[in-house]
């Protein structure tokens, strides 16, 4: 059995049936939030990044949220092989007291991020072919400002009860900011397409560090960020609280001359628009007036077949760090032999690029 599922979109379909599935093709690949989760694809990122896609460069946008943000980053990097690498291995070996502090996270996530970019700042914002966009969220209304903890629980709570009525009144409680290279039009992403206040703003050398900090800061289990050089003053949280696999509109570079497909390894087979959708089983990407953003995505997920096969039947997920508790070594282990079986991800996908199997594909 196949170790990946593959789901496209209508217009995806068609191109993967007439043409196979080229490089050359790719506009923009997404990365969505999910913490370890994203650790699956490391087999597949680097060859991705270090081989296929430099095959054929030109312009492509990278976007992400949270560990999606992190992975994008990493894929930027002037060896991305090596960047992916360094990515895998401090995730893996993240050890926290019981019951850390939202300092002490913070504080790890900082040199975390510190060591995976090691010093590559122009080089991660400046790529000659990727233009890449980082995802973080900004309070308003009760999380503008929080100064105490009581008052964030009020503004989330918030958040949580106008969320079940509609995305549409989370918008009240946060907006979405997009940090990104400033070279890319990103038209697509930039005409208005939800009721969330956009904010559009620079990523540079000198602010990619808190930009990817605060698209990967969970409430309450990391401390926020205070503002971000070159965007909006205000308090940012996890870019996945608004886009937590990225249901954005992608449709819109259909027609781009140099090939207008999407890439987007995911571990999962459904695109959840929101953190807060995650319990909301109607609240999903591919259902609804907006399906046909995804017309051009070519969505490729781990099987079951696959999923069988890792410890515990499972991707590595944050849960893992109460499943083993103080016993990190195992934790660790496990992740990181979950990450060596992502190499056969990475060999399954580069064999439908060779060759490609209709039989695999399903509709998105």
């Amino acid at each position: 059995m196949s170790m990946i599922t593959i789901s496209a979109g209508p217009k995806a379909m068609e191109h993967l049936r007439n043409a196979g599935l080229r490089a050359q093709d790719i506009a923009i690949v997404p990365a969505a939030a999910g913490g370890p989760k994203g650790l699956i694809f490391q087999k597949l990122d680097q060859w991705l990044f270090g081989t296929w896609l430099p095959s054929a460069p030109r312009e492509r946008s990278l976007i992400g949220a949270s560990i999606g943000a992190w992975r994008m980053a990493a894929a930027c990097s002037a060896d991305p092989v090596a960047a992916f690498q360094r990515l895998g291995d401090l995730y893996c070996e993240q050890r926290y007291p019981p019951k850390p502090s939202p300092q002490t996270v913070s504080e790890f996530c900082t040199r975390f991020l510190a060591d995976l970019i090691a010093g590559e700042e122009a080089a991660v914002t400046q790529h000659p072919h990727h233009r890449l966009h980082i995802l973080a969220s900004r309070g308003s209304r009760f999380l503008k400002a929080p100064r105490f903890k009581a008052s964030a629980m009020v503004g989330f709570g918030a958040a949580v009860l106008g969320n079940m009525l509609s995305r549409s009144q989370l918008a009240h409680h946060l907006e979405r900011v997009v940090i990104g290279d400033a070279r890319d039009p990103a038209f697509w992403l930039k005409a208005k397409f939800d009721a969330f206040n956009t904010h559009f703003s620079l990523l540079s050398a000198d602010n990619i560090h808190s930009a990817l900090l605060a698209s990967a800061t969970l409430p309450f289990i990391m401390e926020p960020v205070r503002d971000v050089a070159h965007a909006p003053a205000g308090t940012y949280w996890d870019g996945g609280l608004i886009d937590y696999h990225l249901a954005l509109p992608y449709s819109r570079v259909v027609g781009n001359p140099e090939g207008g497909l999407v890439l987007y390894p995911h571990f999962g087979a459904h695109l959840v628009p929101g953190w807060f959708d995650k319990q909301l089983p109607w609240r999903r990407a591919s259902i609804g007036r907006n399906r046909h953003w995804l017309d051009n995505v070519i969505l490729v997920s781990p099987s079951t077949a696959f999923l069988r096969t890792l410890t515990r039947g499972k991707l590595p997920d944050r849960n893992d760090f109460l499943y083993y508790g103080i016993n990190h070594d195992l934790r660790i282990l496990n992740w990181q032999l979950a990450i060596s079986e992502g190499g056969r991800l990475r060999d399954a996908f580069a064999a439908f690029v060779e060759k490609p199997d209709m039989s695999i594909v399903r509709p998105l």
